[in-house]
């Protein structure tokens, strides 16, 4: 019963957790637009975070905060013992979920229609840092220093997480580019439109 409770609570405070990241990851900023003569200037909302760096970032750490925390608490409480499996389990065992579980009921609960992927360049930058971090993990506790976690290890795992997060940003603004390039003026002029309406609803 006492386990009961305490999955009731981490779901509670978890729950909390990701209502605050969302606040946190819809925030706006105005920007200030000038009509083509120069004579009025407009403002309109525009969103603070880029969403691939929110995802990667704020909306990993909410939905991850658990499994995280439990191998914190894990590693500080036996610091100087041998550490547990508990929390590399946890960390392992989530990621395998989330990769074979979620994405399956993700398929299954849509219809059959063909799908595209919408940004080909941050799906394979995070794919390939997907597949490199289970390699990185395997030469770390494998090969350079068995069954042991050195300092500069951790600290170039913790590097790896930025030049992710980067790399991603990059690959969002470059396909943000292409896409631009390939728009049609009729395409153009729609999108004016729509800013337009954005203006008028701001005024």
């Amino acid at each position: 019963m006492a386990l009961v409770y305490l999955f009731l609570g981490i779901a509670i405070i978890s729950d909390i957790f990701m209502e605050a990241i969302e606040v946190i990851t819809s925030q706006t900023r105005q920007i200030e637009l000038w009509e083509k003569d120069g004579k009025k200037k407009y403002y309109i909302e525009v969103p603070v975070w880029n969403a691939t760096v929110a995802n990667l970032t704020l909306m990993a750490l909410g939905s991850s905060a658990p499994e995280i925390l439990l191998s914190v608490i894990e590693t500080v409480k036996d610091i100087k013992a041998v550490p547990g499996e508990l929390g590399p389990s946890t960390i392992v065992g989530s990621a395998a979920f989330n990769l074979l579980v979620i994405s399956g009921v993700s398929i299954l609960a849509v219809d059959e229609t063909p799908k595209k992927v919408d940004d080909l360049g941050v799906f394979a930058v995070t794919s390939i840092a997907s597949l490199f971090a289970y390699i990185w993990l395997y030469l770390c506790l494998q090969t350079w220093s068995p069954d042991h976690i050195s300092p500069v290890e951790a600290w170039l795992t913790l590097v790896f997480f930025f030049v992710l997060v980067g790399l991603a940003f990059s690959a969002d603004k470059l396909n943000q580019w292409v896409e631009d390039k390939k728009k049609t003026q009729e395409e153009i002029e729609d999108q004016n439109r729509r800013d337009e309406l954005k203006i008028k609803k701001n005024q």
